[in-house]
């Protein structure tokens, strides 16, 4: 079972990034930006009920309260302070899912709060429990073996292990920093066959040219590259086509660790 998923809502009032619209037909989760990096009530409002009328799984997109930076620059705060605003966020996202009749299913940190949620045990610990207090039925989605992952499960959340097909990993099984040459891929035919790639073998090639493991069962488009709605196409007809079981996150089941799938 596959999952595509992509962000969306980042707009904000009259500035429009992505064609949301498109995107809406290939994905099966959508993760929705909730006012801090981008959106606002109008365009959460209407992304909701777009995923909604698609049978479009919501998740919130949550960040740091940076709009200027698009969510991708570092605020030092606090854990009770970056609790809070996790919480602020899926708050406003479900106040509105709750009037179109949607409800959210996950939550995806964006940008630099994601990074450091991947990488940082006191951020992820902070980052899990605003989730989880929220709701404890909703899944995070994650890097493998990330913080974050860890931080979940030890307060017994749910996770859903994430593979992003536009970015290039680390050795270490983070992403590379925007900035580094390579680190982000723009060819849906090259991003394609990479996603197939990683679904079939669970392993990745990384940029700096390692081999690691990379056991996922969801996908994640980025709506801001320019190819978005071309790639999100390509790869559900790809996975379709490989045999696979387009699948959104809350159907997934996940089975204990040292259970066997079924053949």
């Amino acid at each position: 079972m596959i999952d595509i998923n992509a962000d969306m809502g980042e707009g904000f009032g009259a500035y429009q990034i992505a064609d949301d619209a498109a995107l809406m037909r290939y994905v099966t989760s959508a993760n929705v930006a909730c006012g801090y990096h981008a959106g606002d009530p109008m365009i959460m409002d209407r992304t909701i009920r777009l995923a909604r009328e698609h049978g479009v799984d919501l998740g919130a997109h949550v960040s740091f309260p940076d709009l200027m930076g698009f969510g991708r620059r570092k605020i030092d705060m606090p854990a009770a302070e970056i609790e809070a605003h996790v919480l602020y966020q899926l708050g406003a996202l479900d106040g509105l899912a709750r009037r179109a009749g949607h409800r959210i299913t996950h939550m995806n940190p964006h940008g630099a709060l994601g990074n450091l949620a991947s990488s940082d045990a006191v951020i992820a610990t902070a980052v899990a429990r605003a989730t989880l207090d929220f709701d404890p039925e909703i899944a995070a989605l994650v890097l493998p073996g990330s913080a974050l992952e860890q931080a979940m499960t030890a307060l017994g959340g749910r996770t859903i292990r994430l593979f992003l097909a536009d970015r290039a990993y680390l050795a270490n099984g983070q992403l590379a920093p925007r900035g580094q040459a390579g680190a982000v891929l723009h060819d849906p035919a090259e991003v394609t066959a990479r996603v197939l790639d990683v679904l079939k073998t669970q392993r990745l090639k990384t940029l700096d040219g390692a081999e690691i493991a990379m056991p996922v069962s969801a996908v994640l488009i980025h709506s801001d590259t320019a190819t978005a709605v071309t790639l999100a196409g390509a790869l559900r007809q790809a996975i379709t086509a490989a045999g696979l079981t387009l699948t959104p996150l809350s159907r997934q089941v996940r089975l204990p660790d040292n259970a066997e799938k079924d053949n």
